[in-house]
């Protein structure tokens, strides 16, 4: 596993790119995607996969994403989940046929390593706001530990104010950055485990393990209040994204500095993002009646009646997306060979 480091700097949000001033720093990166003619001629190729890419800090998620596509020559690309720009760690990101795989990641447990700041909350939550309130009070150890328990399972948050929560059709950083009051419904995520790592007077390092959806600054917010002091998250790293972990992933600057065979060897395959779902294994006839999209008959002792989520599989290669009614497996996306 990679080192538990954090860069003592402001981030943008979990779920979301939030919108920041022009000035601010989330605004500061500019594309890592050009559009110099020699790159437009570059043909695009038919590779499909898995990157489980290490984002680097000061990177937004879709700059990423256009960077590795462009690195492949690849047609399509996608990822399953924003990491913020001035985040860290785990970004799969998928590959042509992969990218029909994505929800099945999206939907994975997360993981993420945090470090809340003691004494100070601020209008975003994290350490770009302003800060609005303060507090003397440090609690110790003991106190932070037991309070962790509070926040385990189904638990309701209130998303912070600067989020890409609609509210009436508007993003909420919008009517944030134009000085309304913005009054976010709370809603409830699920928490799996909330750990502290490492504490200390200034500020404690957490891991979490949660579901989509769940907002950190929240929780790190929520925890200081529950605390009696106040609080916000200093610094983001995501280390685990379904079954992608710190140690499935690639360095930016080694997938760049790798030949365009290197970089193929370094894809996962499109299976990769299946792993959470029942694998149903297919004969080369069956394949061929997939393939047009057509359901098979499952055959065998142990053929599955009913599944509401499987992939088909011929000689290890996924085939197609689709579920299970009365023996038959039938495909929703038919995973395209290359």
């Amino acid at each position: 596993m990679r080192p538990f480091c954090f860069v003592p700097v402001a981030f943008c949000d979990l779920n979301d790119y939030f919108g920041r001033s022009k000035k601010g720093p989330c605004s500061k990166v500019t594309s890592t995607t050009t559009t110099d003619k020699s790159q437009k001629k570059r043909t695009k190729r038919d590779v499909s996969g898995w990157l489980v890419l290490n984002k680097p800090y000061d990177v937004a998620s879709t700059q990423a994403v256009g960077k590795i596509r462009w690195l492949l020559s690849a047609k399509k690309a996608g990822h399953a989940g924003t990491l913020d720009p001035l985040a860290t760690g785990i970004l799969p990101i998928a590959i042509g046929e992969a990218t029909k795989t994505i929800p099945f990641v999206q939907d994975g447990m997360k993981i993420y390593r945090f470090a809340l700041i003691w004494g100070a909350a601020t209008s975003t939550d994290d350490r770009e706001g302003e800060i609005i309130a303060t507090s003397d009070h440090r609690p110790a150890a003991k106190e932070v530990a037991t309070a962790l328990g509070d926040f385990v399972g189904e638990i309701v948050q209130v998303p912070p104010a600067f989020s890409a929560i609609r509210i009436k059709g508007e993003r909420a950083y919008d009517l944030a950055r134009a000085g309304h009051e913005v009054n976010v419904p709370p809603r409830q995520v699920f928490i799996e485990r909330f750990d502290l790592v490492e504490h200390g007077p200034d500020q404690s390092l957490f891991e979490v393990e949660c579901a989509k959806g769940t907002y950190v600054r929240s929780l790190a917010r929520d925890l200081a209040q529950t605390l009696g002091t106040k609080g916000h998250v200093g610094s983001l790293h995501r280390a685990r994204v379904g079954d992608f972990s710190d140690a499935d992933s690639i360095d930016l600057k080694d997938f760049e500095a790798a030949t365009l065979d290197e970089r193929d060897k370094m894809l996962l395959p499109v299976s990769a993002g299946l792993s959470q779902l029942p694998e149903i294994i297919v004969d080369a006839a069956q394949v061929a009646t997939i393939r047009f999209g057509n359901p098979v008959l499952l055959t065998g002792a142990n053929a599955p009646i009913a599944l509401d989520d499987a992939w088909a599989s011929h000689k290890g290669q996924a085939v197609a997306i689709g579920y299970v009614d009365k023996g038959q497996f039938k495909p929703t996306r038919v995973i395209l060979p290359h």
